[in-house]
């Protein structure tokens, strides 16, 4: 099974009903939020506690303002792509506001910028590069919600942490290859284009990216108190 291969989501084909009814509420409701989203960002990710698992990632972003922007992540740019996570990016300036545990869930973006890895499919080279000078020093915080990569059928199991890659050879080369076919994008050309740009004015952060550790989010019982708080009071009849 190939790293991004699509098993079939189970449940019953959508019905001319629902088709109906979908067509009749995108025609009455408005929706703000998603139609912000103005950029499609193609990249990689891999789990956290786990480099051998990678994912190809598609981000669909849209601005809160000039220092921060938030994606939601699709395993493919099809219409029927499976929604698999969440990203948020923000600058340098609030990243380095972050307290320093939560500085350890959040990861760079240079090398992706430089290396050529994170592309804006069908964008003129000139115009995806001014975008990426400012991106190639942000930070990103992700979680993927659905293990595509395992073959899950429905997003099972604890939201993970995903991080990115930060220097040669970390990289399935043949999951690059891929992608850059099916988007029609040369990676290595897009590498020397970017050769000038610059990261993090104060330098990669050094807790970033784990602080060069390993980061697996896991799920803990914890001990609830009997006594509720007045909101949760029960009324029995």
């Amino acid at each position: 099974m190939s790293k991004n291969s699509k098993s079939k989501v189970p449940g019953e084909p959508t019905g001319s009903g629902t088709s109906l009814l979908e067509t009749a509420t995108a025609a009455i409701q408005a929706f703000a939020p998603v139609n912000k989203i103005h950029q499609h960002l193609c990249a990689f990710h891999f789990y956290s506690h786990d480099m051998t698992r990678q994912v190809e990632a598609h981000h669909f972003c849209g601005h809160q303002n000039e220092e921060m922007r938030q994606c939601l992540i699709y395993d493919s740019p099809e219409a029927n792509a499976r929604l698999i996570g969440l990203d948020y990016i923000v600058s340098e300036n609030l990243f380095m506001t972050l307290p320093d545990e939560e500085k350890r869930l959040w990861h760079s973006h240079e090398y992706e910028v430089k290396s050529g890895l994170l592309v804006m499919p069908g964008i003129p080279g000139p115009v995806e590069r001014r975008d990426l000078e400012s991106v190639c020093k942000t930070y990103g915080k992700v979680y993927h919600f659905w293990q595509v990569d395992k073959g899950d059928c429905l997003p099972l199991g604890v939201p993970q942490l995903m991080m990115a890659f930060t220097r040669d050879g970390q990289v399935y080369k043949e999951l690059v290859q891929d992608c850059g076919k099916r988007l029609g994008v040369d990676h290595e050309k897009e590498r020397m284009n970017r050769e000038y740009m610059k990261g993090p004015e104060h330098g990669i952060d050094p807790l970033a990216n784990g602080g060069g550790k390993g980061l697996k989010t896991v799920l803990r019982e914890v001990h609830l108190p009997n006594n509720q708080p007045p909101s949760a009071t029960r009324v029995f009849v």
